[in-house]
């Protein structure tokens, strides 16, 4: 080994498991992160990418104080935050490889690198709703049309294939390692 961070070392003289050993040698527990941080991830990144777009399509008409331009703002930044956070842990456990400490150790500290933006993002999203509630509130008690949610539920139809194929590679992988 030819790195000498403290995360390559522990992961070198570590037992050699299948995946990190919080886990506790339980695979179906392996293979349940590996899907819920995989399929948070890419539903989180794309939420982040639709709010992104429909500002960016809005942005000559919207004003960065309008109800919808605020709604936005706590939204990207939870979505961030939590595809910052599932993302790295995905790629934590996608990644687990006794075999190679100093990758492996790279990966963990990594880690440790993006979790304070991760809940910067949040705290942030957190001030947003904090400094708007009043605003928000008076403009929801305006009593809006009604939305219906679930006219949209074939949106979530590439997110849960995303997730099926993560459930099958997930299986795929803790078995064979």
């Amino acid at each position: 080994m030819n790195n000498s961070s403290f995360a390559a070392q522990a992961v070198a003289g570590g037992p050699h498991t299948v995946a990190p050993p919080s886990f506790d040698g339980h695979g179906w527990l392996v293979v349940i992160n590996l899907v819920v941080m995989t399929g948070a991830f890419v539903m989180a990144t794309t939420t982040v990418a639709g709010l992104i777009g429909d500002a960016w399509q809005t942005r000559r008409r919207d004003r960065h104080n309008d109800p919808v331009a605020v709604w936005r703002m706590p939204l990207i930044c939870f979505a961030t935050a939590m595809a910052l956070r599932t993302g790295v842990e995905a790629l934590i456990l996608w990644g687990w490889n006794p075999l190679d400490p100093v990758g492996t150790g790279w990966l963990q500290t990594f880690k440790r690198f993006v979790d304070p933006f991760s809940v910067a993002f949040g705290l942030v999203g957190l001030a947003v709703v904090e400094l708007s509630k009043r605003g928000m509130g008076v403009q929801l008690l305006k009593r809006p049309f009604p939305i219906n949610m679930w006219a949209s539920l074939p949106m979530l139809k590439r997110p849960a294939m995303v997730c099926l194929l993560a459930l099958i590679a997930a299986i795929g992988v803790v078995s064979t390692r």
